[in-house]
C-alpha cells in the first residue's frame, strides 16, 4: 500500500495522545470558604446600594432585604391547607408514596 512515501508510519508509530488527568474540581467546601471569603466586602456593598441616593428604590429595598435574611435568618413559610386542599394533596402522596401497597389506607 504504497503511495509514494519513503515511510509509511505503523499504527504503533502513530503519537496516541495521552488523557489529561482530570482536574479536581472545586468540592463545596472550597467553594464555601471562598464565599465566606468575599462576605464582608459584600455586606459592604449591600449597605452601599442600600444607603445610595442613586440607587432605584427597587435595589435599596432588596440590598436592604438581602442584609436582613443573612442577619436575621428568612421567616419561615408556613404551609397552611387552603381551599384547594394543598396539605391533603402532600398526604395523599406520601401515603402512596410510604404504602404503595395499601391504596386508601388511612394511617392511624
Amino acid at each position: 500500500m504504497s503511495d509514494g512515501l519513503l515511510y509509511e508510519p505503523k499504527i504503533a508509530d502513530v503519537h496516541k495522545p495521552v488523557a489529561k488527568k482530570p482536574s479536581k474540581g472545586r468540592t463545596l467546601t472550597d467553594i464555601r470558604s471562598l464565599a465566606r471569603s468575599h462576605a464582608g466586602t459584600a455586606v459592604d456593598t449591600l449597605v452601599g446600594v442600600m444607603r445610595s441616593d442613586e440607587a432605584t428604590p427597587a435595589a435599596r429595598v432588596s440590598a436592604a432585604n438581602a442584609i436582613l435574611d443573612r442577619g436575621c435568618g428568612k421567616a419561615a413559610q408556613p404551609v397552611e391547607n387552603s381551599e384547594d386542599g394543598v396539605l391533603e394533596l402532600i398526604h395523599r402522596i406520601e401515603r402512596i408514596i410510604v404504602h404503595p401497597q395499601k391504596p386508601g389506607v388511612e394511617e392511624s
